[in-house]
């Protein structure tokens, strides 16, 4: 299989670049920049996103794109065509009227079909190939606040000048051009000049055989020494991320697990209690976020590495949806990310098992469990029909 070498840019020297990189939070925070990076961009920018709603935050990225076309800029956005089905139609064509390249990443309906497989799970912003936005927001007033809604807790990173905007980039158009396998990108890690810090761009896509992000997970956690803080929206792992999960517990790591204590799928919710006991029986601390619905996917390990993104630990984004995450080994990152989730721990519930007592009635302790069996089935399904509608389309194309 060929493998595409990204460039290196005239402001990266032997493959280390100057760069920098910021932890950016839900609400405000994330849009400005957002906002920001396209009204600045000079050439072009690649938005690729699972879900773009069409309220008022959305039509403020709206009005900036808008503003931004009319320079002459050039404007790739690929959304998720369920997760973004109720994107505006009139909008759309109002876009392709000032140039912008638009269309959605599989249809939920095309022609005669109904498509619920693979998903386009990206929260990509790049600009210019010098700065990016990539985390786990999607473009919606869930992300940002409202008067009557609380903001969903959720983390981006902001890397600029940088290859890995260029790695991003070139990611982002080799999808929005539907660039076969021969295309896939060879993405090497990134340093700093300060030596100090290196950034790599981890794609999880299984049905092309790319499951860096899994990978990275896991052989992150077989190393640990210390300490390991985990944000997981949606945490349903398999088999094999729980054992390794307990193994670094048993081998005298911390663990610590913010959960949802507020979910925006009560059901998903649900399925994550059933596995509560078990990880509180291997020494795996749990927290759950109770002050807002939590959509965060993060992970840090020591204190010096870091991976943040679109990723959810569960069947879906291993095995159904194209992935993408950075991670980034850095102590100065990790401790500002450590900083910020320590605050979070402080203002969660701590779950053990006395409390699981007191909450789980029999009726409770089966609807878990209904639910975790539901939701194991329901991904395997989605799953299976994606695999087989890859390889139905590929022996075609041959």
């Amino acid at each position: 299989m060929e493998e595409q070498e990204i460039q290196t840019s005239n402001y990266c020297t032997n493959n280390v670049c100057k760069e920098k990189t910021t932890l950016v939070h839900s609400g405000e925070d994330y849009f400005l920049r957002a906002r920001n990076i396209i009204l600045n961009a000079q050439l072009v920018i690649h938005i690729q996103m699972y879900i773009f709603e069409n309220d008022a935050t959305g039509l403020d990225i709206i009005n900036a794109l808008k503003e931004t076309a009319i320079r002459n800029v050039e404007i790739f956005l690929l959304l998720d065509g369920y997760g973004s089905y109720s994107f505006s139609r009139l909008i759309m064509k109002e876009l392709k009227q000032l140039g912008i390249n638009i269309r959605f990443f599989s249809p939920f309906f095309s022609g005669n079909n109904f498509y619920i497989g693979r998903r386009l799970h990206h929260k990509i912003i790049v600009a210019d190939g010098t700065i990016a936005l990539i985390g786990g927001l999607n473009i919606s007033n869930n992300y940002r606040g409202t008067t009557i809604g609380s903001t969903w807790l959720d983390y981006a990173v902001q890397i600029e000048n940088d290859e890995t905007a260029m790695q991003l980039e070139q990611l982002c158009q080799n999808i929005y051009f539907k660039h076969k396998r021969t295309h896939r990108l060879n993405l090497q890690p990134v340093s700093y000049l300060d030596n100090e810090t290196t950034v790599t761009v981890l794609q999880n896509d299984w049905l092309k055989r790319n499951d860096e992000i899994t990978i990275a997970y896991v052989k992150s956690i077989q190393k640990a020494q210390k300490e390991v803080i985990i944000v997981g929206c949606y945490f349903l792992p398999g088999q094999r991320f729980t054992k390794v999960l307990k193994k670094a517990a048993k081998r005298g790591v911390t663990i610590k697990l913010i959960l949802s204590g507020i979910s925006d799928i009560p059901l998903m919710q649900r399925a994550t209690y059933h596995l509560y006991s078990s990880l509180l029986q291997n020494n795996i601390e749990l927290y759950e976020w109770d002050k807002s619905v939590l959509h965060g996917k993060a992970a840090l390990v020591d204190n010096k590495w870091v991976t943040i993104g679109s990723f959810n630990l569960n069947h879906l984004s291993s095995y159904g949806s194209i992935e993408t995450n950075v991670a980034i080994e850095s102590t100065k990152f990790a401790k500002t990310l450590a900083s910020d989730l320590n605050a979070v721990i402080s203002q969660c519930e701590r779950i053990t098992l006395e409390t699981m007592k007191r909450k789980n009635s029999l009726f409770a302790t089966i609807a878990n469990w209904l639910s975790y069996q539901f939701m194991r089935t329901i991904f395997i399904i989605i799953t299976y029909i994606t695999y087989n509608r890859f390889l139905n389309k590929y022996r075609e194309e041959d």
